[in-house]
C-alpha cells in the first residue's frame, strides 16, 4: 500500500465519528447525544465494511496443452448411485486425460469456531471425501481429494491457487444452502462453473 493511502483511510474512518460526536454534543443536545451519534456512525461504518465483498476474479486460465482438470466441490456427499452417474457424465469419465479433484469444505459449528475446535469438522469432511471418492471410483472416475475452508467460496479460491482447473462443479443438496455461494462463484470464477443439486 502506498504511504499516502493510510492517512486517507484513517481520516475516512475518523471524520464521520468525530463529526457526529461534535454535532450531537454542541449543536443538538449535549455530550450524551454526541456519544450516541458517534456510536451510530461507528456502527454504520462497521456494517458497510462487513458487507463489502471482494470483486476480483477467482482462478486463472488453464495452460494450453495441459490435461483437462475438473474441481468437484462436494458441499453434499456424492453417494447416491444416480447422482454419481450424473456427476461422472458431467466430469467426462470416459475422456482420456481428465484429472479430477474433489474438495469438501469443513463445516464448522458456531461454538466449535469460537473454541477453535476444527478437528471434528475436518474429520466429517474427510469422511464425506472418502465416501464421495469411493463412489466416483465405482463409476470409473479416479480422483484425489482435499479438505477446504468452511467458507465454500474461500475453499474454492484457495484450491484454485494450486490446482488450475478448467471447470468447477459444485455438488450441493437441494435445500438451497449453497445457493448464495453458487451465485458468487458463478459471478467471479474464470473457469467454467456448474452446480449440480442432488
Amino acid at each position: 500500500m502506498n504511504a499516502w493511502k493510510l492517512p486517507l483511510i484513517v481520516a475516512a474512518l475518523a471524520l464521520p465519528v468525530v463529526g457526529a460526536f461534535l454535532i450531537g454534543a454542541f449543536l443538538v443536545g449535549g455530550p450524551a447525544l454526541g456519544f450516541i451519534a458517534g456510536a451510530v456512525a461507528v456502527l454504520g461504518l462497521l456494517v458497510v465494511a462487513a458487507r463489502q465483498r471482494p470483486e476480483r476474479s477467482i482462478g486463472g486460465l488453464p495452460e494450453q496443452g495441459a490435461p483437462r482438470r475438473v474441481l468437484v466441490v462436494a458441499a453434499a456427499p456424492v453417494e447416491d448411485p444416480e447422482a454419481v452417474e450424473a456427476l461422472a457424465r458431467e466430469v467426462g469419465a470416459t475422456d482420456e486425460g481428465v484429472e479430477v479433484r474433489v474438495l469438501a469444505p469443513a463445516s464448522i459449528g458456531f461454538l466449535d469456531r469460537w473454541a477453535s475446535d476444527v478437528e471434528g469438522a475436518r474429520r466429517r469432511a474427510q469422511e464425506r471425501l472418502v465416501a464421495s471418492v469411493a463412489a466416483l471410483a465405482t463409476a470409473g472416475v479416479e480422483a484425489d481429494a482435499r479438505v477446504g475452508d468452511e467458507n465454500l467460496v474461500q475453499a474454492v479460491e484457495d484450491q484454485l491457487e494450486s490446482y488450475a482447473a478448467d471447470e468447477v462443479i459444485l455438488v450441493s443438496a437441494g435445500d438451497g444452502s449453497a445457493d448464495a455461494a453458487a451465485a458468487e462463484l458463478g459471478a467471479r470464477l474464470r473457469p467454467r462453473f456448474r452446480q449440480l443439486q442432488m
